[in-house]
């Protein structure tokens, strides 16, 4: 079975063809992301007019690379929520078009959902139930996945989200966007002793996170420094931050899979291609004895193959959209369409 993958969220406009959930035929992305580093971050307006422009001939080449044609798809899934409102209506009006004149079904699909799916591609042998760790520049969600379409959140950021945290560290260091992909770079020798910043817990729920008192630490920290003619190490403080809201992840996630016997562990999500958390995790998972699965690093990001593999076991189990469908700014995981 092949399923059209659509993804449009951000400023990444996608398109995969996925078989039967696991095998990647195609798999073509357009990014406006040079244009959003001259902003210092993503601007939505120019990121739903890229999409617009070039979400037909994105198609088209994912089809081409899949060496079929569009009677060829059994069903076209789409990115239909959370993300940014313009941008998803631009790949879910597509999609419901697409749908119409091709008497294709139709599939909503969510985006974190699709996140943890990346795994299916990278590692075909996953099977749930196991526990996922999302971690991105919006999200930060502890999930126990019992099936490909049943979800459980047990820990969740009460604030800003891991990404955000450290995209927001980036930018006051003055490094480009992407912060955190750019942090991540220059801290690979930083000390991440090298500043005493907080360790953010949230009282009664110990798989919740809290990221906003360490972008406000940052902000004080550089803002101090620099009233006093200093600057602050770029691959320290860069290190020191990462560190911090790693092991925030890493603790909550690792306290959660013992507590509720989990031995299986996925990473998803843009924070999921960070070289501290993937390293944090090795450890904790040998350490424990636990399987980890992580994604592809092309699979980390946003990205057509991740729908169209969700996109396939939404199908499976009988989720369909109509010409009624909308975007959705915000949705929970666990939520249906």
């Amino acid at each position: 079975m092949k399923i059209l993958g659509i993804e449009s969220s951000c400023d990444e406009t996608a398109v995969s063809v996925v078989e039967d959930g696991r095998k990647v035929l195609s798999n073509v992305i357009a990014s406006s992301l040079e244009e959003h580093i001259l902003y210092g971050g993503v601007v939505p307006e120019i990121a739903s007019r890229r999409h617009a422009e070039c979400i037909e001939q994105v198609t088209k080449q994912a089809l081409k690379d899949a060496g079929c044609e569009l009677a060829d798809i059994d069903a076209i899934a789409v990115t239909a929520a959370p993300g940014l409102i313009g941008a998803l209506l631009v790949g879910v009006n597509f999609a419901k078009g697409l749908s119409l004149s091709s008497g294709i079904p139709l599939v909503p699909v969510h985006h974190l959902r699709s996140h943890i799916a990346a795994n299916y591609v990278t590692h075909p042998d996953l099977e749930p139930p196991f526990l996922a760790l999302v971690a991105s520049g919006g999200h930060s969600h502890i999930v126990e996945v019992r099936s490909p379409t049943e979800y459980k959140v047990i820990g969740q950021t009460r604030d800003d989200a891991a990404g955000e945290c450290m995209d927001k560290t980036a930018r006051v260091l003055g490094l480009p966007y992407p912060g955190g992909k750019n942090m991540d770079a220059v801290s690979q020798n930083g000390n991440p002793h090298a500043f005493e910043t907080p360790r953010p817990h949230v009282d009664g729920s110990p798989y919740d996170f809290s990221f906003s008192g360490l972008k406000t630490y940052v902000i004080n920290t550089v803002h101090h420094m620099e009233q006093k003619g200093e600057a602050p190490n770029v691959e320290d403080m860069g290190a020191t931050i990462i560190t911090a809201v790693v092991d925030s992840l890493a603790d909550n996630t690792e306290r959660a899979a013992k507590d509720l016997g989990y031995d299986t562990i996925v990473l998803a999500g843009g924070v999921s291609a960070n070289s501290f958390l993937r390293k944090r995790f090795e450890e904790i998972c040998e350490k424990n004895h636990w399987t980890l699965y992580m994604p592809e690093l092309q699979y980390c990001g946003d990205n057509g193959a991740m729908v169209a593999a969700q996109g396939y076991y939404e199908y499976i189990a009988g989720h369909r959209a109509g010409l009624d469908l909308n975007a959705k700014a915000t949705m929970a995981i666990d939520a249906e369409f």
